[in-house]
């Protein structure tokens, strides 16, 4: 899903966003902070998340993201210091490991 050029969950994030900035809003014109500051900060904090979210949206795309933190995830490399992990494996029949299961 597009829309302006924003891809995926990148629209949630900004919908999301853009309620928290109109609470915000209203609780601090609730709480009798001047309109004169709270227009300016709020008008301020809006352009960042459509800049930052446009941003983000442009350099990773639909699923970039998560991929991304998956291979930040994963280890560089795999050391085993014997070959003991793979010489106990056994190769198992797939009829015995029904009869495992079933009963």
């Amino acid at each position: 899903m597009v829309f302006q050029g924003l891809q995926g969950q990148y629209i949630a994030w900004l919908a999301i966003g853009l309620v928290l900035l109109l609470v915000g809003f209203a609780l601090g014109y609730v709480a009798g902070v001047t309109v004169y500051v709270l227009l300016p900060m709020v008008m301020g904090l809006g352009g960042g998340l459509f800049w930052s979210v446009g941003w983000l949206s442009k350099r990773f795309g639909v699923h970039g993201m998560e991929k991304y933190f998956a291979k930040r995830g994963l280890p560089s490399y795999v050391c085993f210091r014997s070959r003991r992990v793979f010489t106990g494996l056994r190769v198992v029949s797939v009829d015995r490991l029904n009869r495992r299961n079933d009963g």
